[in-house]
């Protein structure tokens, strides 16, 4: 079966850097675009950023720009989330999620047919 199991997270300080990954199984997954959400308490999960399944584009929301690069290593089966420059802002649980858009974009929930279990992600000030 399909399985996304997202890994990285933890506690860091403002300013701090993270790496996320997803592990993914139970698929070809090098013919899927591959996409990150977060979800703090209380919120909607939003877009965080996407990754074609080439890795040849990438899509990013305006509040992570400059800040956090998603890659994939195709021959892992993994996507990851090189976050930098952390704010408290940030703090959510992060998901990993699967699309069989062919896009342009990957930014809309619906667009994911897969989700991993999230990781947690806390930024201190």
């Amino acid at each position: 079966q399909v399985q996304l199991v997202e890994s990285g997270g933890g506690l860091v300080q403002a300013g701090g850097s993270l790496r996320l990954s997803c592990a993914a199984s139970g698929f070809t997954f090098s013919t899927y675009a591959m996409g990150w959400f977060r979800q703090a308490p209380g919120k909607e999960r939003v877009f965080v950023a996407a990754i074609s399944w080439s890795g040849g584009n990438t899509y990013y929301a305006d509040s992570v720009k400059g800040r956090f690069t998603i890659s994939r290593g195709n021959a892992k089966n993994t996507v990851y989330l090189q976050m930098n420059s952390l704010k408290p802002e940030d703090t959510a649980v992060y998901y990993c999620a699967r699309s069989p858009s062919r896009g342009p974009y990957y930014s809309d929930y619906g667009q994911y047919d897969y989700w991993g279990q999230g990781t947690q992600v806390t930024v201190s000030s």
